[in-house]
C-alpha cells in the first residue's frame, strides 16, 4: 500500500534556502569546498558563530511566538526547525521559551503549542529528549488555562495535554518518529511478535488520537460557522495547528486499522469488542471532522485533506484488509505560505550575507591589502605565480558558480513573485465575492428584520390568546401524559402477548407435523410388517408344496424300491423268467436313475428355495431394524420437541408474569406518584368537587370488582394474562385519580373532613400498594385480597357523601318533574306580569292625561316589551332544554336524565325561579311608578336584575348544549332580545324622570333674600342627610351582598364559613 510521505517532503519547496544560507549554518554545498579547503589553515572563530546563531533562532522564536492573533507565519517555524537540526537539540528554543510570558497570555501559548508541536514532528530527535523536563511544567499550564471557559484558554490546555500525551508516546514507543511515518515492516518490528504489545500499543494509539480529535472538536466549536472565518486573521489563527493535528491524524487511523486487523487474526473477536467500539467511535468522529475542514477556505488552499471510506472496516473479515487504502495528506506544490511576505528580501538578505562571508574569508587568506586591491601581485607575502594562478581560477570558478546561484536564486524569486501575484488575484477575487456575500446578507437581514417586526406584532397578538390556555394546557398536558405512557405500556404488553401467542402457534404447528410424521412412520412399519407375514406365508406354503413333492418322490423310490425288491426275490425264484425280464429290468433301472435326477433335481430346488427364504428373512431384520430405529428416533425427536414445547410453555408463562409484574410495577409508580403529589405544593391550587370524587371513586370500586374476578381467572388459567393486564393497568390509574381528585376535594372542605379525607387517601393508597405487591409474588397471588382496598374506598365514598352541596331538599327522581313546573311557573309568571302591565296602561288612559300619561304609557309600554322578550326567551330555553335530554339521556328516562345530572338540573331550577320572582318584583315597582308612589330608581334596579336573572337561564341552558345547535342560536338571539328590551326600559324610565323633574322645575323669582339664604341652608342640610344615608345604604348594600352569597353558598353545597366544596 501506498503511504503518505513526510510533512517535509508533502511540501515541497515552494520557498528554498539558499545554498548560501545552508553554509552559514553549517552545512555545505557543493561549491564552497574550495574555500573549505582552503580556511582549515584558518579556521573561523566558533564563538562569534554560536553567538549569531543563538540570535537568529530568538528573533525567529519571538517572531513565531508573539501575542498577535494570526497564525504562525512559516518561514519562522521553518527557521526553528533548521535550528534543532543545526545544534541537534532543542536547548536554543527552550532558553528562548522560558522567557516568554505563557502563562498570563493565552494567545502566546496558542502559537507555542503550534510551534512545539512542529518542532516535536520535523524538528531533531533530541527535540524530544530535551522537552522531557519540561513536562512538569506543560502539565500546571494546561491545568491552569483549564480553568478559563472562554476563548483560547480551554484550547491552550487541550493542545498542551496532547503534547505531554506525544511526548508520552513517543517515549514508550521510540521507534516511531515524531512525524509518525513509517512502513509496514516497521510497523510490525515495533510489536516484536508479541501479541500483548501489539494490544498495547493499539490503546496508546486510541488515547493518541482521543487527544487530536478532542482538540480537533473544541477548536471547530469556538467558531463562529455561520460566517467565513477561514479568511479572518483571527480564525486562522486558531485552523492553523490543526494542519499538523491532520497528519497525525491520517498515520494514527491507518495505523490503528492495520494492528486491529492483526490483532483479529490472533485473538477471539469477543476480546476486542471494545477496541472495535472505540474505533468506531473515533471513526465516525474524524471522517465528520476531515468532511468539516475540507469545506474551509483556509484549508482549501494549503493542504488536500483525505476523506475516510463511507462504511469502517469490517475487522471480522480478514480479507477486508486488502480494501483499506491509506489516507494520504497531500500538501499541493503550489501552495503558497501563509504569510504570504516577499520573498525577495529573504533571497537579497541571503545573497549580501553569503557575499559578506565570502569577503571575510578572502581577507582571512589573502589579507585586507590583498582585498583592495585584488591584482596586485607584489604584495602577496612571496607567493609563488604558479600558486596565484591555480587561486585566481579556482576563484573564477567559484565566482562562476556564485554567478549561476544568483542566477537561479533570481529566477525562483521571479517564479515566486509571480505565484504571489497570481495568489494575490486569487484573494481579490474572494474579497469581491466575500462583498458580495456581505451585501446578500445585509439584504436578507434588513428582510428578515422586516419579518422579524411583523413576527413580533403577530407574537404580541397571540400571546394574550396563549396566556389563557397556559394553564388548561399544563394540567391537561399531565393528565394526557400519564394517559399516553399507560396507553403505550399496554400497548406494548398487548404486542408481546400478540408474539408469544404467534410463538406458541408455530410451535403447535411444529408438534402436528410430528406427530404426523410420526403417524406416517407407524404406517410404514405396518406395513413392512404386513409384507413380512406375507413373503412369511409365501415362503411357507412353498416350502411346503417342496416338501409334499419330496415326500411323493419318496413314496415313489420307496414303492420303486419294493417293486425291485420283489422283482428280486422274482428273479431268484424264477431264474427262468429273468431273462424275460432282463428288458423289463433295464427299464426299471432307467426310470430309476431318472427318478434320482428327479430327486436331485428338487433337492436343489428346494435348497435355492431355502436360500431364497433365508435372504428374505435377512431383508426383512434388516428393515424391521431399519424401521425401528427409524421409529426410535422420531419418538426421540417427538420427545425432544414435546420438553421444547413444554419448555417454551414455561417460558411463556414466566414473560407472561414477567409482563405482569412490569404493569404491575408501573401501577405501583403510578399510585405513588398520586400519593407523592399529595404534599407537593404545586397541588395545593387544584380543586375538585365532591360530586367528581364521588364518581371516580365508585369508578375505582368497579375497577377493584373487575382486577378480582381477572385474577381468578388468572389463577383458573395462567396461559392467558391479558385480561389482568389491562385490569391492573385501570385499576391504577382509576385509584390513583381517586386520591388527586379526594386531594382536591379536600384544599376546599373545612379542616377537619380535610384532614380526614386526605388520611382516608393515604390509607387507600398505601394498602393499593400492599394489594399489587401481593400479586407480583407467585407465593401470594392466590391469597391476595382486595377487601381492604374496598373498605378504604368505601371511607372516601362516606366523607365525599358529608362534603356533597346540601343543593335542593328534594329527591333526585323529583327533579325532572320539579324543572318541568318551575319552567311551567315562570312561564306563567310572566304571562301575568304582562296581563297586569296591559291593565295598568288601560287604567292610566282612563285616569291620566297630559304628561303623566305620556310618562305612563313609555315605562309600561317597554316593560311589555321586556316582558314579551322575556317569555321568547323562557320558550327558547324550553326547546334547547328538550333537546338536550333528547341528546343526552340515550336509552334512559328525562327523569333519570335529570337525576343524572342533578347539579346542572338545581342550577336551571335555580334561574327559572330568580326570572318569575324579577318579572313579578318589576310589575310592582312599575304600578307603584305609575300611581306616583314608587321610585323610578327602583324600576331600574329590578330590570338589571331580570337582565342578570335571563343571563342565569342562558348560561344554565347553554352548558350542556352543542354548539352548533339551532335552538342555541335562537336562545343566544334571544338573550340579546332581552338586553334590548332591559335597555329599552332603563332609558324610558331615566327620560321620564327627567320630564317629570323639568315640569316640577323650581322658582325663585318671588322669595326674598332672607327666605333663600334660609333654603340654602335647608338644602345643604339636606345634602348632608343624604351623604350620611348613601354612606350607610351602601354599607347595608355591602352588607346584604354579602348576605346573599352566603345564603346562595349554602344553597350550593358551601359550608358555614364560606368555603366552597364544589367548583
Amino acid at each position: 500500500m501506498q503511504r503518505s510521505s513526510s510533512s517535509l517532503r508533502q511540501a515541497p519547496a515552494a520557498h528554498p534556502l539558499p545554498k548560501g544560507l545552508l553554509a552559514r549554518r553549517g552545512v555545505a554545498g557543493p561549491a564552497s569546498g574550495g574555500l573549505t579547503g582552503a580556511s582549515r589553515g584558518a579556521p573561523l572563530d566558533a564563538a562569534p558563530e554560536r553567538n549569531a546563531f543563538k540570535r537568529g533562532q530568538t528573533v525567529s522564536i519571538n517572531k513565531a511566538i508573539n501575542a498577535q492573533e494570526v497564525a504562525v507565519k512559516e518561514k519562522h517555524a521553518r527557521t526553528c526547525i533548521l535550528g534543532t537540526h543545526h545544534e541537534r537539540g532543542a536547548h536554543t528554543f527552550w532558553s528562548a521559551v522560558n522567557r516568554l510570558p505563557l502563562s498570563s497570555n493565552a494567545v502566546l501559548c496558542w502559537k507555542f503549542c503550534h510551534v512545539f508541536h512542529k518542532l516535536l514532528r520535523d524538528g531533531h530527535p533530541n527535540v524530544l529528549k530535551d522537552s522531557m523536563r519540561y513536562k512538569s511544567e506543560l502539565a500546571d499550564m494546561s491545568r491552569m488555562w483549564g480553568h478559563l471557559s472562554e476563548g483560547y484558554g480551554q484550547l491552550c490546555s487541550i493542545y498542551l495535554k496532547l503534547l505531554r500525551t506525544k511526548m508520552e508516546f513517543h517515549t514508550k514507543n521510540p521507534r516511531f518518529p515524531g512525524n509518525l511515518q513509517m512502513s509496514d515492516r516497521q510497523l510490525d518490528e515495533t510489536g516484536e511478535n508479541d501479541v500483548n504489545n501489539f494490544f498495547q500499543l493499539t490503546v496508546e494509539m486510541f488515547d493518541y488520537l482521543e487527544c487530536e480529535l478532542n482538540l480537533f472538536q473544541t477548536v471547530f466549536n469556538s467558531l463562529d460557522m455561520s460566517r467565513s472565518v477561514s479568511v479572518t486573521a483571527t480564525g486562522q489563527c486558531r485552523l492553523a495547528p490543526l494542519i499538523q493535528v491532520t497528519l497525525d491524524c491520517s498515520h494514527l487511523y491507518d495505523y490503528t486499522v492495520k494492528l486491529l486487523f492483526k490483532l483479529h487474526s490472533c485473538l477471539p473477536a469477543d476480546t476486542l469488542q471494545g477496541h472495535r467500539d472505540r474505533f468506531l467511535e473515533q471513526f465516525k468522529k474524524l471522517k465528520d471532522l476531515f468532511y468539516r475542514s475540507s469545506n474551509l477556505q483556509y484549508f482549501k488552499r494549503l493542504i488536500q485533506i483525505p476523506q475516510l471510506p463511507e462504511n469502517p472496516p469490517n475487522f471480522l473479515r480478514a480479507s477486508a484488509l486488502s480494501e483499506h487504502i491509506s489516507p494520504v495528506v497531500v500538501i499541493p506544490v503550489e501552495a503558497s505560505s501563509p504569510d504570504s511576505e516577499p520573498i525577495m528580501d529573504l533571497v537579497e538578505m541571503e545573497t549580501s550575507s553569503q557575499q559578506s562571508l565570502f569577503d571575510n574569508k578572502f581577507d582571512d587568506l589573502f589579507g585586507s591589502a590583498f582585498s583592495n586591491d585584488p591584482f596586485n601581485f607584489n604584495n602577496q607575502n612571496g607567493m609563488s605565480k604558479d600558486d596565484k594562478d591555480q587561486l585566481i581560477e579556482q576563484l573564477q570558478r567559484e565566482i562562476g558558480d556564485l554567478k549561476e546561484e544568483l542566477k537561479n536564486f533570481k529566477a525562483e524569486s521571479h517564479r515566486l513573485v509571480v505565484q504571489l501575484k497570481g495568489r494575490i488575484s486569487e484573494l481579490e477575487a474572494e474579497l469581491a465575492e466575500q462583498l458580495h456575500l456581505k451585501q446578500q446578507a445585509l439584504d436578507e437581514s434588513d428582510f428578515l428584520r422586516t419579518e422579524l417586526d411583523e413576527l413580533k406584532k403577530r407574537h404580541e397578538d397571540t400571546e394574550k390568546a396563549q396566556r389563557s390556555l397556559t394553564e388548561i394546557e399544563r394540567k391537561a398536558q399531565a393528565t394526557e401524559q400519564r394517559y399516553t405512557k399507560l396507553k403505550e405500556k399496554y400497548s406494548e404488553l398487548v404486542q408481546n402477548h400478540a408474539d408469544l401467542l404467534r410463538k406458541n402457534a408455530e410451535v403447535t404447528k411444529q408438534v402436528t407435523a410430528a406427530r404426523q410424521v410420526q403417524g406416517d412412520v407407524e404406517r410404514d412399519k405396518k406395513e413392512l410388517e404386513d409384507s413380512f407375514h406375507r413373503l412369511s406365508e409365501q415362503a411357507q406354503r412353498k416350502t411346503q408344496e417342496q416338501a409334499d413333492i419330496l415326500e411323493a418322490l419318496r413314496r415313489e423310490l420307496v414303492a420303486s424300491k419294493q417293486e425291485l425288491q420283489v422283482l428280486r426275490s422274482a428273479a431268484e425264484s424264477s431264474a427262468q423268467s429273468e431273462v424275460e425280464h432282463s428288458a423289463q429290468l433295464a427299464g426299471l433301472q432307467e426310470e430309476r436313475a431318472s427318478l434320482a435326477s428327479a430327486v436331485a433335481q428338487r433337492e436343489q430346488q428346494m435348497a435355492a428355495l431355502q436360500a431364497e427364504v433365508q435372504q428374505l428373512k435377512a431383508t426383512l431384520e434388516r428393515e424391521k431394524q431399519e424401521g425401528g430405529q427409524a421409529v426410535e428416533e422420531l419418538q426421540s425427536r417427538l420427545g425432544e420437541e414435546e420438553s421444547n414445547r413444554q419448555a417454551f410453555q414455561q417460558q411463556l408463562l414466566d414473560k407472561q408474569f414477567a409482563l405482569l409484574q412490569s404493569a404491575l410495577g408501573e401501577a405501583e409508580q403510578m399510585v405513588r406518584d398520586a400519593l407523592n403529589r399529595l404534599d407537593d405544593p404545586a397541588h395545593v391550587s387544584c380543586t375538585s368537587s365532591a360530586d367528581y370524587l364521588l364518581s371516580r371513586t365508585q369508578a375505582a370500586a368497579e375497577s377493584t370488582e373487575r382486577l378480582q374476578e381477572a385474577r381468578g381467572q388468572y389463577l383458573s388459567d395462567q396461559s392467558d394474562v391479558s385480561g389482568l393486564l389491562s385490569s391492573v393497568a385501570s385499576f391504577a390509574h382509576l385509584i390513583g385519580d381517586t386520591i388527586l381528585q379526594a386531594s382536591a376535594t379536600s384544599h376546599m372542605a373545612p379542616m377537619e373532613p380535610a384532614d380526614l379525607l386526605l388520611e382516608a387517601c393515604r390509607h387507600c393508597g398505601g394498602e393499593t400498594l400492599s394489594y399489587l405487591g401481593a400479586l407480583k409474588d407467585k407465593a401470594s397471588l392466590e391469597s391476595a385480597d382486595c377487601t381492604a382496598v374496598r373498605d378504604c374506598l368505601g371511607r372516601i365514598t362516606a366523607i365525599g357523601e358529608e362534603l356533597r352541596p346540601k343543593g335542593l331538599d328534594i329527591k333526585q327522581e323529583e327533579l325532572g318533574d320539579l324543572v318541568d313546573k318551575e319552567m311551567a311557573a315562570t312561564a306563567a309568571a310572566i304571562e301575568a306580569a304582562g296581563t297586569r302591565i296591559e291593565e295598568m296602561l288601560s287604567k292610566s288612559q282612563a285616569g291620566d292625561t297630559g304628561v303623566q300619561l305620556e310618562v305612563n304609557k313609555r315605562i309600561l309600554g317597554s316593560c311589555t316589551g321586556l316582558m314579551q322578550a322575556i317569555q321568547v326567551l323562557v320558550l327558547a330555553s324550553k326547546d334547547l332544554q328538550r333537546e338536550i335530554v333528547e341528546s343526552g339521556r340515550g336509552a334512559a328516562s328525562p327523569k333519570e336524565f335529570y337525576a343524572r345530572n342533578s347539579r346542572w338540573t338545581e342550577g336551571l331550577i335555580s334561574a327559572s325561579k330568580a326570572v318569575g320572582w324579577g318579572a313579578t318584583v318589576m310589575v310592582d315597582a312599575a304600578d307603584l311608578v305609575v300611581q306616583g308612589k314608587g321610585k323610578f330608581e327602583e324600576l331600574m334596579v329590578c330590570s338589571h336584575e331580570i337582565a342578570a336573572s335571563t343571563a342565569q337561564l342562558v348560561a344554565a341552558s347553554k352548558v350542556k348544549a352543542d354548539k352548533d345547535s339551532a335552538n342555541l342560536g335562537k336562545l343566544q338571539a334571544a338573550s340579546r332580545g332581552v338586553n334590548q328590551a332591559t335597555a329599552g326600559v332603563v332609558a324610558s324610565t331615566k327620560s321620564s324622570k327627567l320630564q317629570i323633574e323639568e315640569k316640577d322645575s323650581m322658582d325663585f323669582s318671588a322669595i326674598t333674600l332672607t327666605q333663600i339664604k334660609r333654603q340654602e341652608m335647608d338644602s345643604q342640610v339636606r345634602v348632608l342627610e343624604l351623604e350620611s344615608q348613601l354612606q350607610k345604604e351602601r354599607q347595608r348594600l355591602g352588607e346584604l351582598r354579602k348576605k346573599h352569597y352566603e345564603l346562595a353558598g349554602v344553597a350550593e353545597g358551601w359550608d358555614e364559613n364560606g368555603a366552597d366544596l364544589a367548583p
